[in-house]
């Protein structure tokens, strides 16, 4: 199978979608490799270590993408310089978030390629190792803790000197799942004091399993607003705050609030929030998209590129999970699995034969339902 990586577009996107150790291991298995010149510089990965993984240089996306195969890119094509050249017989792959940009999708459909997208795969043991979102956030999670630690105006550990007594600083981590987990462990090994709190039951014990504190917050009274308990049962923990991080996250949907200007109102000068869910609104009700906004003497950052603050790190976990993927998409006599029997593929598939196919995408489109025969699965 012929198969191409392109380099990306967005600004400030230092990731690459298939590393020099991903193109040796597709090409042992038979593919053939193309790779637009410069697609991992900024990743620290030169043409050169593609030549000699056994890739193709190619030197334009033009070259690259060819006439026909599989296309992998790290976000999806947007605008019609990225989606020209794409036709029936490619296999576009990458992170088109089409729940929350079904539009995406309709433009993918329009130029006749098959298209599946990272951010659908399910949640399940059989597809862990496909899971590009998993391995996203816990970079991001990583560098959340590091950005903030090089900002805050203090040190993070305790430290006993002959100058005295320096006290740890106090991390409060909202929402558990891989990327907020990742924060605590992170923060945790900074020599930092964290708090964390999840709504679910188990993410408070994984919290408490990795040496930090769970926020357990009671059941509100009946006739008490859920959202506003949480948020003042939150409240005291973010004034003792150093840095607060917030990372809860619903595919496809608006950030849910958890951080409000009252709450921030009662943080201390000079602390921090740093907000990785400002992409869909953000869990702050302040926070701004790739903006720094001071609030009272509050900082408050809302970052959508932080899986590129480690692209070598990034990058390899990414080709990782696509050469999984493409082994089970490519068959033997080198076509498209599109057998929407199994869950994985039924899930990520998005677009073929010119229509939006996926079952969430064509509902948030407004699109009716299709045949059963001609629909693909569910989402996450």
């Amino acid at each position: 199978m012929r198969i191409a990586a392109t380099r990306e577009q967005r600004a400030g996107e230092r990731r690459v979608a298939i590393s020099p150790e991903a193109v040796r291991d597709l090409v042992a298995a038979g593919h053939d490799i193309h790779v637009e010149t410069g697609a991992g510089a900024g990743a620290g990965m030169d043409d050169t270590q593609y030549v000699a993984a056994g890739a193709t240089i190619a030197p334009d996306r033009a070259a690259a993408i060819g006439d026909s195969g599989v296309v992998v890119c790290v976000n999806g094509p947007a605008g019609a310089d990225e989606l020209a050249g794409l036709g029936p017989d490619h296999v576009a792959i990458g992170l088109f978030d089409p729940l929350w940009l079904p539009q995406s999708a309709v433009d993918l459909a329009a130029t006749g390629a098959t298209s599946f997208s990272l951010d659908l795969v399910p949640r399940s043991t059989r597809a862990q190792s496909m899971d590009v979102l998993s391995s996203t956030a816990t970079v991001a999670g990583t560098q959340a803790v590091l950005m903030a630690a090089y900002r805050l105006p203090k040190l993070l550990p305790l430290l006993i000197t002959a100058a005295g007594t320096i006290p740890p600083a106090r991390f409060v981590v909202l929402g558990a799942g891989v990327a907020g987990l990742q924060a605590i462990a992170t923060a945790r090994r900074l020599g930092a004091v964290v708090d964390g709190f999840d709504i679910r039951e188990e993410a408070l014990e994984q919290i408490r399993s990795i040496g930090a504190r769970s926020i357990d917050i009671p059941p509100p009274a009946a006739d008490v607003d859920a959202a506003a308990h949480t948020q003042a049962a939150l409240t005291p923990y973010l004034a003792e705050a150093d840095i607060v991080i917030t990372a809860a996250q619903i595919p496809g949907r608006q950030s849910p609030t958890l951080v409000t200007e009252a709450m921030v109102d009662a943080m201390k000068p000079g602390s921090m929030i740093v907000d990785l869910a400002a992409q869909r609104g953000g869990n702050c009700t302040l926070t701004r998209i790739d903006e720094e906004v001071v609030h009272n003497g509050v900082t408050i950052l809302g970052p959508t590129d932080m899986a590129s603050g480690s692209p070598v790190s990034a990058s390899h976990m990414f080709a990782n999970n696509v050469v999984n993927l493409l082994r089970l998409l490519v068959t033997d006599d080198d076509t498209i699995n599109l057998d929407t029997d199994d869950d994985i593929i039924a899930a990520m598939l998005v677009t073929t034969g010119g229509e939006v196919v996926h079952p969430q995408v064509r509902d948030a489109l407004g699109l009716p339902p299709l045949p059963a025969e001609g629909a693909a699965g569910g989402g996450r």
